[in-house]
């Protein structure tokens, strides 16, 4: 069997299912764990037959260790609010599937590779092209929710450094009552003064921290310490407090942006031109 016929199948498995991804996260804004975990086990699978057929371990080991390298970088980059935890087992699966890139001779394909995994590509590329994405979906919600309909001083003064920030502020966040909260969403800082609500968001040990706050009005506030939003936990724990009248009963959350279509941009990018931040250093270099 050509084994260029495998790597083959292997792309375009993993391009459907990053297809499928994008789909689930623009309209339900979530990426089902089955989705990865399936793209993970084809992954192994695939592998481990190229690595029988080849007599080579390579395959099934390269799968396994960038397998496990990817999710420990891309769960770093999450704690720093890079993206969701879906983003990260997305990114995790495709390198359990195409842990070496294109390598397929018949397809005259001959994309501009980098010294670190293909996988690596695939992240960067993504957060090159998320910024344009991130542009237009905030353009989509200022246009979808007439932000400038009552506010034509906004309008006005769009160039306005404080307009701009106070557009994009009421399009990227919205309040959500504690009934409607779900897992995944980003809580906005939440002030209060009481150390109960310390205590019982400390010891869940979940997504939502506590801080000291500088509003001279209240001594604390919390919100979520990452891009992955609350877990069910916080949700309940939050549901629990606005019942017993701790809290109120709404949080302002953020609108989250689906960055899996930017995932999969980055990865035919790479499978198609090669690694952009190459690209780019070379015709830097060739300008210069």
């Amino acid at each position: 069997m050509n084994i260029s016929v495998i790597f083959l199948v292997q792309i375009i498995v993993t391009v459907l299912f990053a297809i499928l991804a994008s789909i689930f996260d623009v309209k339900k804004g979530i990426v089902p764990d089955r989705l990865n975990f399936l793209l993970i086990l084809f992954g192994l699978t695939s592998n481990l037959i190229l690595s029988l057929i080849t007599s080579n371990v390579k395959y099934i080991l390269g799968s396994i260790i960038l397998m496990v390298v990817t999710y420990y970088v891309a769960y770093l980059l999450w704690q720093l609010n890079m993206w969701g935890g879906g983003d990260v087992k997305l990114f995790t699966s495709i390198a359990t599937a195409i842990p070496f890139g294109l390598n397929i001779d018949f397809l005259n394909i001959f994309p501009e590779l980098s010294v670190y995994p293909f996988i690596f590509s695939v992240i960067f590329n993504s957060i090159l092209v998320s910024f344009p994405f991130l542009v237009l979906f905030t353009v989509h919600l200022i246009l979808k929710n007439n932000i400038f309909k009552n506010n034509v001083d906004f309008l006005v003064n769009i160039l306005n450094y404080e307009s701009l920030k106070a557009v994009i502020n009421s399009t990227l966040n919205k309040t959500v009552h504690i009934n409607d909260l779900k897992e995944g969403m980003i809580v906005n800082d939440y002030v209060f003064n009481d150390e109960h609500i310390c205590n019982l968001i400390t010891d869940l040990n979940g997504n939502l921290k506590v801080y000291k706050s500088k509003d001279k009005g209240f001594k604390y506030y919390f919100k979520s310490q990452s891009a992955g939003g609350i877990t069910k936990n916080d949700m309940y724990l939050l549901k629990i407090m606005y019942a017993q009248k701790f809290i109120s009963d709404s949080l302002s959350v953020k609108i989250s942006f689906p960055f899996t279509p930017a995932i999969l941009v980055g990865l035919i990018i790479a499978l198609s031109f090669g690694d952009l931040m190459m690209l780019i250093t070379k015709h830097l270099v060739l300008v210069v």
